[in-house]
């Protein structure tokens, strides 16, 4: 199986388990979606992510085509200089191989899935500022997320060709990350007002589209019927909104994720997983987002350690720092920012 075959496959799987997520075959969409149904969908779209991980550390080599030692080694140097596939048989390298293929997967859907927390409470904060009904969360977040992995497909692989052609291009990625962390370190994390009249998103639009002042039955588009002129109703705008807010936030999630994984593959399947379970995630933590404290800052270690760790990565790998090792401090840091969060809950204000 070649690599091309082969994402296509992975894309037509996730494709058909998204669109009965996503509600697409039910005649109506504009309806709430209830905390179970958001529940039952997070751990669904988590099910899933470790049945792939699963599915890599047995057949991990049909990802790249790999049919013989020498196509293994190919892909090794390329991918994964990093790992030792050791002196023995071909089922041997292939063993080690797969299973550094499973542990980068799953290492990086736990960092993308962890920061997608950040675009939930963004997202809360957009839906708010542009007054969006609750019954129409579910259809912006459809095409929001749909538009959100296109760009992020075109970002991921334009990063990997950069990371494959600069080697030094790793130290600003991990130079960004360290600023970016420390910042929401000792940043107060309030919630900020958007001007919705003077984004850059609602201003791009209005200058080339025609925009109708409310919306029309949660339609994209009205068209006029004394001029037949076709205009873009506000819920359009917020599906943009949402598309380019994710992007913005993959600024620092996918150089993050390439502080495990140089594999474009890998990187891209870990962020379908990651952006696919948002919609649910969304649902399911906007009840919840009052809990969790201190994720914020847990978030912001977490970067600060994916960053360093792009920075000292040839000292790491000689002192044996690797994929397993990352896993395990990033589950860490998780696990405390979330614990801190239960055991040292926020005092209400009087």
């Amino acid at each position: 199986m070649s690599e091309t075959l082969f994402f296509l496959l992975f894309s037509v799987g996730v494709m058909a388990v998204m669109l009965i997520d996503l509600g697409v075959f039910k005649k109506d969409t504009a309806e709430e979606v209830t905390f179970r149904e958001a529940g039952f969908w997070t751990g669904m779209w988590v099910l899933l992510a470790i049945v792939f991980y699963i599915f890599l550390g047995y057949n991990g080599a049909m990802v790249h085509g790999i049919t013989d030692m020498a196509s293994l080694k190919a892909v090794q140097q390329a991918y994964a200089s990093h790992i030792d596939l050791g002196t023995g048989s071909y089922q041997e390298a292939l063993a080690i191989f797969q299973n550094n293929l499973s542990l980068e997967f799953i290492t990086g859907y736990l960092v993308e899935y962890s920061l997608s927390a950040d675009n939930v409470f963004v997202f809360i904060l957009i839906f708010n500022s542009f007054g969006v009904q609750k019954r129409y969360y579910k259809k912006i977040l459809v095409w929001g997320i749909l538009g959100a992995i296109i760009l992020r497909l075109i970002f991921i692989f334009l990063g990997a060709a950069l990371l494959q052609k600069f080697d030094w291009i790793i130290y600003v990625f991990g130079a960004f990350l360290v600023y970016t962390g420390v910042k929401i370190l000792f940043s107060k994390h309030e919630e900020e007002e958007i001007d919705t009249a003077n984004h850059p998103v609602v201003r791009l639009l209005s200058r080339f589209f025609n925009v109708y002042k409310r919306n029309v039955i949660g339609h994209f588009f009205v068209r006029m019927k004394n001029t037949g002129k076709i205009f873009i109703t506000p819920i359009f705008i917020v599906v943009v909104v949402i598309s380019f807010t994710d992007i913005l936030f993959a600024v620092d999630s996918i150089p993050a994720i390439f502080s495990i994984s140089k594999d474009p593959y890998i990187v891209f399947f870990s962020n379908v997983f990651a952006v696919m379970g948002l919609r649910s995630l969304f649902f399911f933590l906007s009840s919840l987002m009052g809990l969790f404290r201190f994720l914020p800052m847990g978030l912001g270690v977490l970067l600060s350690f994916v960053g360093g760790k792009m920075l000292a990565h040839s000292k790491l790998e000689e002192w044996g720092f690797g994929t397993l090792s990352s896993l395990g401090v990033i589950i860490g840091i998780l696990t405390i920012s979330i614990l801190l969060s239960v055991l040292l809950p926020e005092k209400k204000k009087a």
